[in-house]
This record gives C-alpha cells, structure tokens and sequence, in this order.
C-alpha cells in the first residue's frame, strides 16, 4: 500500500500540514477531496490548515489508499505542548484513531440557548470524543456516492457545525425533536439564511438517512421557505468596459469567454484545450453542476482571443492553466480577477464573478432569445429557475409607463 507523509510548516504566519506522497492517479483525486486544501510552490506539496477537523478530512480521503506518516506531525505537536503549555493546544491529538482531546466543557443540547451555544462569533467547541467518527463516516458515504467535492466539503462543514454545539452528546442518538430545536437555534439566534438552513438540513439527512440509514428520518422536520433573489445584472455598457479594460490577455480571456457563454466561475476554469471545437463553434462542458455534461455555442467573437492566447500561454491540457501544470486555474483567482476588473465602475457589492452568467441570461432574453433555450444554455433542470430573469429583464418591463408618467405628460409637466 502506498504512504502519505504528513509534516507541519508555517506558511503566511499559519501553521499547516503539508501532505507529501508520490505522483499517483489515485491518490492525486483523493487529495482534490479533502476541503480547503491548496499546492505549495516552496513546500511542493499539498497543504491545510492545522487543525482537528482538517486532519480527520485527510485520514479519511486516504483511508483505504494509503498508509498515513503522522510521525512528524505528532513529534511537532508534542514539542510545541510541552514548550507552551497552553490549553489551546490541547485541542488535537495525533494518534491512530485521530481523536481530539476533551478539553472544553460541552454544551448541553436540552439548553438551546446563545449562552449555551457557541459558535455566534465568539468562538466554538471542538468535536468531542464521542462523535470522532461522525465526520469520516458521512465523507466516505458522500465520496462513495460520487458526490462533488463542493458538496462534500459544504456537508462536512454544516455537519461539523451541529457536532460542535451538541459538545459531548452523541451525534447518533438525537432524534427529530432535538435536531428541530437546533434547527430553531440556529434560526433564531444565529440568523443563518435560508440557503445556509437548507445546507445544514441536506447535510443532517444525509447523514442520519445514508449513513445511520434511518428510513425517512426527516419528513418531520419542515424546511425555511426559500427567497426569492434577483439576479445581479451588469449592463452591456459596464460589460464591455470592464472587460476591455483588462490588460493581462490570459484574465481577458477568461472573463471574455465566460460572458459569452454564460458559464458559471468553476466551468470556466475546468475546460480543457479539447473542449473547444471550433469546427463546429461549440464548447463542450463537462460535469458541471449536478454532474451535467452540455454543448454551448462558442462566440465568433471570442475565437480571434483564444487562438491569441493560446499562442502565447501554450497550455498543455487545461486551457487556463494553474501554478502547477497538473492543475486548472482556480475558482478563486477568477474571481479575484472580476473584482480587479470591475472595481473602478461602481457596480454594486453584490456582483460576483456569477454575474456575468447573470448578465448573459438576462441580455439573451432582452434580444429576444427563446427562454426554452437560454434554460438548454445555462443547463438548468427546471424553467422556473430560468423564468427569474424576466424580473429584471427589460424586455417587457421597459414598455410599462409608470402611471405618475402618464399623468405629468398629459398635464404636459
């Protein structure tokens, strides 16, 4: 069996384990698993954050891969312990069955109360003893399932939410009526969002549906009325401004084509050199959200720019290539590059990188384009989620005089 090394360093004045194994297929998919991790240029590795939480992700993404080293990492710990003496370093232990130390006193799930609870800002109780497998046992079931590592890592951290407010309660022993009045906490004195409740829901059904295998464990519990949000619309003016405005040819590129696709930031950055056919004028998307697979037209406009850029950058596989050649550009860069590209036209803090995908909906639909294939386009399963963009289009609504209009034109004021 094949090992991983795990080694603590400091990178950016943080402490992080840095994960060390050989250039092997398997193991190259099972690190893109483990939430929040990112490649070290200096160290030439893998890395998270030091913590309980995310060595349990790393145990867990190589569980049945690999042999795990933590030889390094448990010397570090212990010198550092014995060095400071602080209780904030009691708070992990690395050992066999990676279990944290209880070194706080857990809150008691019968108080749901904001004196009783941490986690509102303040800081937060780590995971206890008792609900230690909690965590690797649902990633392995959503891994086993295929799930998208956005929606594991979203799981795991809705999860890992609940775990450290129950403190020393066993996760597998609440039932609906307890996890309701969580899910009020969480609601009333929390003020999540709707959006975020739902996420927290799905991640306990899963776990208490798919890996406790409670048959419709969650039908009594009733979910938030989600609302309705408007897309964020940039105006083809502002589009064309921002964009010509970038210098780099590579951030050009990628903002260029993703406007002119409608394709959402982790699209973008995932396509690769073969998935543009330009015999043919389409793009190919593959897995996009929900594990889709759909063909765009690609813009007459856009190919002059990526054969320029091609000739300049020469990516081997990923068309937008990454700091490491075996990797895509990020999610996160892009939209770095948005926020640089548009920040000196005061669009509304609201605009993302998505809006662009927003705009070319919205813009499709005020040129008179069929809503049934602006849905095909965007590769949307439902019409409704498409139909939201004829609130803000102003296709229709542009045609409606406003009765105060009428009014002071015919008194001629």
């Amino acid at each position: 069996m094949d090992t991983i090394i795990l080694k603590p360093f400091e990178h950016r004045q943080q402490e992080c384990i840095g994960i060390y194994f050989d250039d092997i297929p398997q193991l190259n998919k099972a690190v893109r698993l483990i939430p929040g991790r990112r490649w070290s240029r200096t160290f030439k590795c893998w890395y998270v954050e030091l913590n309980q939480l995310n060595y349990l992700a790393i145990t867990s993404a190589f569980s049945s891969l690999a042999k795990t080293d933590y030889t390094a990492l448990s010397s570090y710990l212990l010198e550092k312990k014995k060095k400071l003496a602080a209780p904030a370093l009691k708070n992990m232990q690395v050992s066999g069955d990676a279990r944290p130390v209880a070194s706080v006193k857990p809150a008691s799930i019968n108080r749901f109360t904001s004196a009783s609870i941490p986690g509102n800002g303040k800081g937060h109780l780590k995971i206890l003893p008792i609900n230690a497998g909690v965590l690797p046992k649902l990633q392995q079931q959503l891994i086993l399932k295929a799930y998208s590592a956005s929606t594991i890592r979203t799981y795991i951290n809705e999860m890992s939410q609940l775990l450290q407010t129950i403190g020393n309660t066993s996760a597998d022993s609440l039932n609906t009526g307890l996890l309701k009045r969580y899910l009020v906490y969480c609601f009333d004195k929390l003020k999540l969002s709707e959006n975020t409740l739902h996420s927290r829901i799905n991640a306990m059904k899963f776990y208490y549906e798919q890996v406790l295998g409670r048959e419709k464990f969650f039908w009594e519990i009733p979910r938030p009325k989600k609302r309705l949000i408007l897309p964020k619309v940039i105006s083809e003016e502002k589009i064309l401004a921002g964009l010509m405005a970038v210098e780099n040819i590579k951030h050009r590129t990628i903002l260029l084509l993703a406007y002119s696709a409608g394709l959402r930031v982790s699209e973008v950055v995932a396509l690769k050199i073969t998935d543009i056919n330009s015999d043919r004028m389409q793009i190919t998307i593959n897995e996009a959200k929900g594990k889709k697979d759909r063909v765009v037209n690609l813009s007459k406009s856009i190919l002059p720019i990526l054969r320029e850029y091609y000739k300049a950058y020469k990516p081997a596989v990923w068309l937008f290539e990454g700091q490491h050649c075996n990797e895509h550009y990020s999610s996160r860069s892009a939209q770095v590059i948005f926020k640089d590209a548009y920040k000196k036209l005061k669009l509304p803090p609201q605009c993302s990188f998505h809006s662009l995908r927003h705009s070319f909906a919205t813009h499709l639909l005020e040129n008179g384009t069929d809503i049934s294939l602006i849905q095909k386009m965007l590769g949307h399963n439902d019409i409704k989620t498409t139909l939201r963009y004829t609130h803000v289009s102003q296709r229709d609504i542009g045609k409606i005089e406003s009765p105060l209009d009428k009014i002071m034109r015919k008194k001629g004021l």
